[in-house]
């Protein structure tokens, strides 16, 4: 069922930056979502798109697969799931093919001009478990990777990726609602916890109250944070 990752060329909308492009962020939705449809819902949380001075946001659209978390009914994901559980394998073959259809998502900015280091990945849900994939297994000079309401399975990829050492890894920020009821609190817990013991130096956010759902205190936080990792070019003047 799966494409050839070499063909696969993913639809996107972007948030262009108001000035010079100098970096670039790669947002990636949950499930059954779209590039366009995580644009609109942060727009509706924030009153205004997420937007910087100098960065670039790319929502990518995962392409229509089976899902077998809907009885394999046809969904827009970034890789199938045996079931929506932190104690199960990871469906690796899916995610294996989406990271290298992603890869040449982050190879296109780095031939516009933008390097590795100014390149930030992460996502919501799904899209944050993938991001984690795509930085610690495949891109670990990236900037830094983001995920929110996500979590990894116990048995990771990741980990075992990390394991191997090599370098040192980019920053983590997690955020979770401390009342999702879909992908529980803990095992976000856990996944912060793992990749700290790893080399990972990975922040973790509860927010309270918050279901499987974007806040507006969330998305400052993150606002906040990309701005860390990817800050404006200080202007020079030679006078």
């Amino acid at each position: 069922m799966a494409a050839a990752s070499g063909s696969v060329r993913l639809q996107r909308c972007m948030v262009a930056p108001a000035g010079r492009h100098s970096a670039s962020l790669i947002f990636l939705h949950g499930s059954g979502d779209s590039g366009k449809g995580l644009r609109r819902w942060i727009k509706q949380v924030l009153n205004q798109d997420l937007a910087f001075q100098h960065i670039k946001i790319i929502y990518p659209t995962a392409p229509p697969r089976p899902y077998t978390p809907m009885k394999g009914g046809i969904s827009n994901v970034w890789f199938d799931r045996f079931k929506i559980s932190n104690d199960c394998p990871e469906h690796l073959e899916s995610i294996d093919v989406m990271c290298q259809v992603l890869t040449n998502l982050i190879d296109d900015e780095v031939k516009s001009g933008i390097k590795k280091n100014r390149i930030l990945v992460g996502g919501f849900s799904m899209g944050g478990c993938m991001a984690m994939h795509l930085a610690y297994r495949s891109h670990q000079d990236v900037a830094g990777v983001f995920a929110l309401s996500s979590f990894l399975n116990k048995t990771s990829a990741v980990y075992q990726a990390l394991r191997k050492g090599g370098g040192v890894p980019p920053d983590l920020f997690q955020c979770h609602g401390a009342a999702d009821e879909l992908v529980l609190p803990s095992w976000g817990e856990e996944t912060n916890s793992a990749l700290k013991s790893l080399g990972v130096s990975a922040a973790f956010r509860s927010f309270p109250g918050l279901h499987h759902e974007l806040s507006k205190a969330e998305l400052e936080a993150l606002k906040s944070w990309i701005l860390t990792k990817l800050p404006g070019e200080t202007e020079r003047h030679d006078e």
